[in-house]
C-alpha cells in the first residue's frame, strides 16, 4: 500500500471514529431524556395524588426545615385563623379569567404562626379592597387549599420592586418584610374555590401543569444519531468504492 493510499485510510478511520463517538454521545442523551420522562410522569402522579387527598393541617414551624418543593409542592392542607385584610398584597397574575391580581392575605393561625393565603383572583378594576369589600373574611374562618412554595425574585425580566408595591411572584419572605409580619411559614396556601359573599376573589384557580416533552426530545437525539450513523455508513461505503477502484484501475507492475 502506497503512502498516498494510506492517508486517506488513515482519515477515513479517524472520521469514522469520532463520528462513532458522536453517535454514541446522541443516543446517550436519548436514552437521558426517556429516563427524565419517567421521572416527570412520576413526580405528575405524586403530585395529582397530593393535589386531591384529604387535607392535612398546614405545617407548622418544627416541620418548616423539611418542607421541599419535590416532597410537599400541592399538597392539600387546611388553615383556620383570622385574616389581616389591611396587609393584603396584590401579586400581578395572568389566569383563565383574564389579567388581574392575586389577592395575598396574611393569615394569623389558631396555631400560633402566620401565614400568606393567596385568597384568589381579582381583575385590574378590583384591585382596591374597598371595591370588594364584601369579600373580605372578618373573624375566625378555615379554608382548604394547596401548599405553593415561595417564588423568590420575580418573573422573567420583572424584578418585584417592594418598595413600589409592584409585586410579579409570590415572594413570601419579600411580602413578609414589606408587611412587617415578622416570621411567617416559608409557603404560602392557594385557596380553594369558595363561594366568597361578593365573588371576588376567586379561590381555586391553581393551574397544575408540568411540561413533559422528553419524548420528542428523546426522538430528536435518536434521529440525529439515526442521521449521523447514516452518513457515516454511506462515506465509509463511497470510499471503499473509491479504492477499488482505484486499484482495478492500477496497472500490474511489470515483469
Amino acid at each position: 500500500m502506497t503512502a498516498a493510499e494510506t492517508s486517506p485510510r488513515r482519515g477515513l478511520a479517524a472520521l469514522l471514529v469520532a463520528g462513532g463517538c458522536v453517535v454514541l454521545v446522541l443516543i446517550g442523551l436519548g436514552v437521558w431524556q426517556l429516563q427524565r420522562r419517567e421521572w416527570k410522569l412520576a413526580l405528575i402522579q405524586q403530585v395529582e395524588t397530593r393535589a386531591t387527598a384529604a387535607p392535612v393541617a398546614a405545617p407548622g414551624p418544627p416541620e418548616w426545615p423539611a418542607l421541599t418543593a419535590a416532597g410537599d409542592a400541592y399538597r392539600r392542607v387546611v388553615v383556620s385563623g383570622s385574616f389581616l385584610n389591611d396587609r393584603e398584597t396584590l401579586v400581578q397574575a395572568v389566569t383563565e379569567r383574564g389579567a388581574g391580581f392575586w389577592v395575598l392575605t396574611p393569615m394569623v393561625t389558631d396555631w400560633g404562626f402566620t401565614v400568606l393565603v393567596n385568597r384568589g383572583f381579582v381583575p385590574s378594576d378590583k384591585r382596591d379592597a374597598a371595591t370588594r369589600a364584601a369579600g373580605q373574611i372578618t373573624g375566625e374562618t378555615a379554608l382548604a387549599g394547596l401548599l405553593r412554595m415561595s417564588e423568590p425574585g420575580g418573573a422573567f425580566l420583572r424584578a418585584n420592586d417592594p418598595a413600589g408595591g409592584r409585586w410579579y411572584s409570590r415572594d413570601v419572605a419579600a411580602i413578609a418584610a414589606a408587611e412587617g409580619l415578622g416570621p411567617v411559614a416559608p409557603y404560602f396556601v392557594d385557596a380553594d374555590a369558595t363561594e366568597n359573599e361578593g365573588g371576588l376573589p376567586i379561590g381555586g384557580l391553581t393551574v397544575i401543569r408540568f411540561p413533559n416533552n422528553h419524548l420528542v426530545y428523546a426522538l430528536t437525539w435518536f434521529a440525529m444519531a439515526a442521521l449521523l450513523a447514516g452518513g457515516l455508513v454511506h462515506v465509509a461505503r463511497a470510499e471503499r468504492r473509491r479504492l477499488q477502484g482505484a486499484v482495478a484501475a492500477t496497472p500490474p507492475p511489470e515483469v
